[in-house]
């Protein structure tokens, strides 16, 4: 607020001037200026008049920052009277997304309130006390223009007015209008990222948040940050070479927050190493071709160096780089030992630490026969397997693999694959196998793989070997099992061919029957009555697939439905 006397106005008046001319004296009056008086929003412009019509020219115009006056009796500026003066307020601004104002007025005498030229409060009458009024309304998005009127007639003379947002989140529904004007700047040296937009024209504005994404990802429900500014520096953004997009949303006093600014996106550097290398382990060792060396994908990782030392405290040297999960070191020398650790690099030059050590000697690379005479039998425990013994001096272990065969159900004569899993290694005295599954009719396939003392494998090295298939045996029992038991059994094979079974407790049961299935009478035959567990053990059979149920028995003599479950047991 600027006191009318204390301001400059708008045009001022030249002091006359006296001149000696010839011995008598002439009086000069300079002219009037009347320059333009600007006010910037959310000043006022302010004019004052010397009558209550404000008509005619304004005595006076300045710049007040509030309306809250009083002058008393006494005239407001120098030039007007004490009465029947009139002063003329106006403010043209934006109001952002508009909403709830409240507008108060107080006068002594007259006041009177425009929005946009239309009259919103009309106090204008002589009084001998301040009269008042609040009016609560909803002024619009953008920019309007309020005018404020004020006349004394006669007597003391003050005056207030303000306008003020209603921020009560019960009144307050209108969000503020989404951020403009977003920029970001990435700095590559610090890795932080600077966010910058316009400043919101929410009267009721209580601040900004700053949002977060990885590009492609949805926006957190939580901010990065909240800020009063209209800038925020990210220090926390990963340096890992992907792209990230920011938004920022304004929020009010009520809670309401905007839509979010236009997207702004970074690419961060990549300064982050990927992973070491695990699994190093020396693979062949090659009189011919030199050692090979190999080790799991490390994560990030787009290509691997590979140091070499004469001693594992040694100074380790690059021999190589690779792309592959493997290198061969073809210069090592027949016969010397050597010390080897991986790194991995990614497409940024980022370089990993070094992995564990392995040392080793060139040696034989060349892999056993594939194993010949295999023969898969199937049994009622599953399948029997044996082979013939390789020939090889050096052989080490046997691996077995067993699958199922895939066959393309549009052409079942045509190609079919078998996906096989390690299923047992081997001593190299030892020539078959017996494989247990449950015996239901489903075709299966099997591969014996054999490594030498040096890990030397047909199958690893060269993919080499005889599949079998052959299609199980089908022991599934005739009675089919229902899907509605309140009895969940299962059955495990335990020490000295016993079978084990457990079960749930159901509510009420008084006891659980235990039945077997014989394949002779085609029929659940009972075994065991148990009155107050929920397991039960025997020594069945070896080299067989043993079916049971279990029901559960209530006091009135009825029978649950069974539930049942299968153990197979090898010779």
């Amino acid at each position: 607020m600027n006191p009318a006397r204390r301001t400059t106005p708008a045009a001022t008046t030249a002091t006359a001037v006296v001149l000696a001319t010839a011995g008598a004296l002439l009086s000069t009056a300079a002219p009037v200026a009347s320059a333009a008086t600007t006010c910037n929003s959310p000043v006022y412009k302010r004019q004052f008049f010397a009558n209550t019509a404000l008509s005619g020219a304004p005595k006076r115009t300045d710049c007040d920052s509030a309306i809250a006056e009083n002058w008393g009796a006494k005239a407001p500026a120098t030039g007007l009277p004490k009465d029947n003066f009139g002063i003329r307020w106006t403010v043209t601004r934006d109001f952002g997304s508009g909403g709830p104002f409240a507008l108060t007025a107080a006068a002594q005498d007259g006041i009177r309130v425009y929005l946009d030229g239309k009259i919103k409060v009309n106090l204008w009458k002589n009084v001998t006390t301040t009269q008042k009024k609040t009016l609560n309304l909803t002024i619009p998005s953008g920019k309007h223009t309020l005018r404020i009127d004020y006349a004394n007639f006669t007597g003391n003379a003050n005056v207030n007015f303000a306008y003020t947002p209603r921020t009560s989140a019960s009144v307050d529904k209108v969000k503020p209008l989404a951020p403009t004007a977003p920029t970001v700047t990435y700095d590559k040296t610090t890795g932080k990222a600077k966010l910058t937009w316009a400043k919101n024209n929410e009267m009721d504005l209580g601040g900004y948040r700053v949002y977060r994404r990885l590009t492609g990802s949805s926006y957190p429900s939580t901010p990065l940050a909240t800020t009063p500014a209209t800038s925020y520096t990210d220090t926390t953004l990963p340096v890992t070479g992907a792209a990230y997009d920011y938004s920022v949303r304004a929020y009010d006093k009520a809670g309401n927050e905007s839509a979010g600014s236009a997207d702004k996106s970074v690419t961060t550097v990549d300064r982050v190493a990927p992973a070491v290398p695990a699994g190093l382990a020396i693979t062949d060792r090659s009189e011919a071709d030199g050692l090979r060396l190999g080790w799991s994908a490390a994560a990030e990782a787009t290509s691997y160096r590979v140091y070499r030392a004469d001693s594992e405290s040694g100074t380790y040297t690059a021999v190589g780089s690779t792309d592959q999960l493997s290198y061969q070191d073809a210069s090592a020398t027949v016969g010397t030992t050597y010390y080897y650790r991986v790194s991995s690099l990614d497409a940024a030059g980022n370089e990993s630490g070094r992995s564990t050590t392995v040392s080793g000697s060139r040696w034989d690379q060349t892999p056993p026969p594939v194993v010949t005479g295999l023969t898969v039998t199937p049994t009622e425990y599953g399948f029997a397997l044996s082979w013939d013994t390789n020939p090889a001096p050096d052989v080490s272990q046997y691996v077995v693999y067993a699958g199922q065969i895939i066959r393309d159900e549009e052409d079942p004569e045509g190609d079919s694959v078998c996906y096989a899993h390690q299923a047992e290694w081997l001593m190299p005295e030892v020539t078959s196998y017996n494989y247990p599954t449950l015996p239901d009719g489903v075709e299966r396939c099997f591969l014996v793989d054999v490594y030498d003392t040096s890990w030397n494998s047909p199958w690893v090295q060269t993919r080499s070997g005889h599949v079998v298939s052959a299609t199980e045996l089908d022991m599934t029992p005739t009675v089919p099992t229902p899907e509605d038991s309140p009895v969940q059994l299962s059955a495990a094979t335990g020490p000295d061919g016993q079978v084990v079974l457990n079960w749930n407790s159901v509510a009420d049961a008084t006891g659980y029957q235990v039945y077997r299935w014989n394949p002779e009478t085609e029929a659940y035959e009972k075994l065991a009555l148990t009155t107050t567990g929920t397991s039960y053990s025997e020594t069945a059979a070896k080299g067989t697939t043993h079916f049971y149920w279990v029901t559960a028995l209530f006091a009135d003599g009825s029978e649950s439905a069974p539930g049942g479950d299968s153990a197979v047991l090898r010779p």
